[in-house]
């Protein structure tokens, strides 16, 4: 019996999916060749979109300050500006021009004005023709991200999806229902011409979720949680943690933010139990800044986290990213008993992963292993003592394996998560519970 045109094509697209590798290979400096099972296509890559910005006005451009954070050292352009700063690379560099009025003589920089290009803000100069009152008309060209998705279709064919630009948060495209994305080809603002870093093949579609026994181990590290969970009680948790955790600068982010995802999905599966989320964070800070502040501070360490009297504490602190193995266990050697004095059991979440360079990554592939002595230690610790951890770092890291590039999901493209980004968070705590 013959099969139908239609079958046939289903069984032929779910047969190239059966384990089979995609193979992506460039051809030139926008064609690329995919692969997979047997099928073959040559797609055609468009450059990032660029955009001319001629006389933006500036009103009044501030002192150039080389001791603020880069994106922070002057007036922030319009065209590069994304959620708290600006994109990195998003400007070309040899485009800026700077007038005191259209059509005028282009100013000197570090003489009138100083900038950094690779961020795209700039600053007057003390004795330069910039006053502090002086308007500036700023010219020059910045690019948009975008991210592309290669597709075998309903047909069996190989085609190319092309996403919608954004300055920092591209999306993949939407597909139809039966198409299926086989990789994403993340085109950036520098991108000459395609290269490796770009190409993001699909090896998973989802993170694996191991098949430890997660119940025994709730029962074993959360014991009075687990207790209050299953019996209907009342279960008191605190979110304590940096902007991260705040999460203010994300969309309706009382919603948005990770702990208000977790516990709505706590609530559904523990339907019974009465569960209450209070929220202690501090932008910008760590751990050791709520120890430093004085009492009746705002957030004071005794008042604000262990006066609260929790039953479940559950931290995230990626500025304490940077800490050795030495400091970790001295400091939360500290938190570690000071729960216990007020009864309150621990969850530490590994952070995510945040701007390449300062992780000392030059890739976002190939990277499974968080390479943070904090997040080695913050296991180390926690194994040792007993405590829970929930590892947002793990996922992050297999992000590459499902087609994204990390940073795509960082507002400020940095380290700052969207709410998907904030949804991995919610994963990893989920994965603790039965």
């Amino acid at each position: 019996m013959k099969m139908s045109m239609t079958l046939a094509v289903t069984t032929l697209v779910a047969l190239c999916l059966q384990g089979a590798p995609v193979e992506m290979k460039i051809l030139g400096d926008w064609q690329l060749q995919v692969s997979i099972n047997g099928i073959n296509a040559i797609l055609k890559i468009e450059p990032a979109e660029q955009i001319a910005v001629v006389d933006e006005k500036i009103e009044a451009l501030p002192l150039y300050n080389p001791r603020a954070a880069q994106y922070s050292r002057g007036w922030k352009l319009a065209g590069v500006r994304c959620c708290e700063c600006t994109v990195h690379y998003a400007m070309d560099p040899d485009s800026l021009v700077v007038r005191t009025a259209p059509g005028a003589e282009p100013l000197v920089r570090g003489k009138d004005y100083e900038t950094e290009l690779s961020w795209g803000c700039l600053g007057r100069l003390e004795g330069g023709a910039i006053g502090q009152q002086t308007a500036v008309f700023v010219s020059y060209r910045y690019g948009k991200m975008r991210l592309d998705s290669v597709v075998l279709t309903d047909s069996g064919k190989i085609e190319l999806c092309k996403g919608a630009s954004h300055l920092s948060l591209p999306q993949p495209p939407m597909l139809q229902d039966k198409d299926t994305r086989l990789g994403n080809i993340w085109v950036c603002a520098t991108d000459r011409k395609l290269n490796d870093s770009m190409l993001f093949p699909i090896m998973e579609t989802r993170y694996p979720e191991t098949d430890k026994a997660s119940s025994a181990i709730a029962e074993q590290l959360l014991p009075k949680t687990m207790a209050k969970l299953q019996s209907g009680g009342t279960l008191r948790i605190l979110a304590w943690g940096d902007s991260v955790t705040h999460g203010g600068y994300l969309p309706d982010y009382q919603k948005n933010r990770w702990q208000a995802q977790f516990v709505r999905r706590l609530r559904k599966k523990f339907p019974q139990a009465e569960i209450t989320l209070m929220t202690e964070a501090w932008g910008g800070r760590n751990t050791a800044s709520y120890f430093n502040e004085p009492p009746g501070s705002k957030h004071n360490y005794d008042e604000k986290v262990l006066a609260l009297k929790p039953d479940l504490v559950i931290s995230e602190f990626v500025n304490d990213a940077n800490l050795n193995e030495a400091v970790v266990y001295e400091r939360y050697g500290r938190i570690r008993d000071d729960f216990k004095k007020i009864g309150a059991e621990w969850i530490i979440m590994t952070p995510h992963y945040v701007r390449p360079d300062w992780m000392g990554l030059t890739s976002q592939k190939q990277i499974d292993d968080d390479p943070r002595a904090y997040v080695k230690a913050v296991r180390k610790f926690a194994s040792e003592n007993d405590i829970a951890v929930a590892e947002g770092s793990l996922r992050y890291g297999r992000l590459w394996r499902q087609g994204i590039p990390y940073l795509t999901l960082m507002m400020n493209n940095i380290n700052h998560p969207n709410p998907y980004g904030m949804s991995l968070f919610a994963d990893a705590l989920m994965e603790l519970f039965p």
